[in-house]
């Protein structure tokens, strides 16, 4: 344990031999057992969204990177296996945060936001808990797809491979979040996005209005929610 704590920057996270091989070994894990990329791609988008939420949103700048680095890091917890990923997570990241000497208070806070961006229990309590879940949830892609072959794609691959833009788009204004995605109907209808998406939908609301704003989903221009 360090001696004193101090505000630990998203660039020391991002170079932390420790939790890049977590991150490593839950893209590898993630990648034997079929599901989408969530490598440092994905963990670097999610940061950069979460960050940019708060900022816009007008957040302090350290709100912002917190959020950052809780979106850095959400998935870690894939290292040790996909059930209960979050959890497992905020363990990893608490022992790497105290290690490299961050405040407890924040501390706290990125490990709530990990442990609960899941949306089968998870609760956006703080703003950079939403603010990551958020970010997690706008990443639809086609280039997550692993499986080469779309004859073999399961309803997961389709709505991915399927989503040719994703952004969100953050309205300081009008405090709206607005997810667009443009999907080909021709690889998927629009209808199984919200077979599998629906509860992620949900919990998109739920972070919004913990951030004070509401949100918006908007697929192929037209407004959904």
């Amino acid at each position: 344990m360090p001696e004193q704590h101090r505000e630990v920057s998203l660039d020391e996270i991002q170079g932390d031999d420790e939790l890049l091989a977590y991150m490593a070994m839950s893209e590898e894990y993630l990648g034997a057992i079929g599901y989408t990329e969530h490598g440092l791609r994905h963990a670097n988008l999610t940061a950069h969204i979460a960050g940019n939420i708060l900022t816009r949103l007008g957040y302090l700048d350290r709100e912002a990177e917190l959020a950052s680095i809780a979106g850095f890091l959400h998935d870690i917890g894939n290292s040790v296996g996909r059930v209960d990923h979050g959890i497992a997570g905020a363990v990893l990241a608490k022992d790497a945060l105290y290690r490299l000497g961050m405040l407890p208070r924040e501390v706290a806070l990125i490990i709530n936001a990990i442990g609960n961006h899941e949306e089968e229990f998870g609760d956006p309590a703080t703003s950079v808990a939403a603010a990551a879940i958020m970010a997690d949830k706008s990443d639809v892609h086609h280039t997550r797809v692993r499986n080469p072959d779309p004859t073999a794609f399961d309803i997961h691959d389709r709505v991915n491979y399927a989503s040719k833009r994703s952004f969100l788009r953050v309205d300081a204004d009008t405090r709206e979040l607005a997810l667009e995605i443009d999907i080909d109907t021709e690889v998927s209808q629009v209808m199984e996005y919200f077979e599998i998406f629906l509860s992620r939908m949900q919990m998109c609301r739920r972070a919004a209005a913990a951030l004070e704003a509401r949100f918006a989903l908007v697929i192929n221009g037209t407004r959904l929610l």
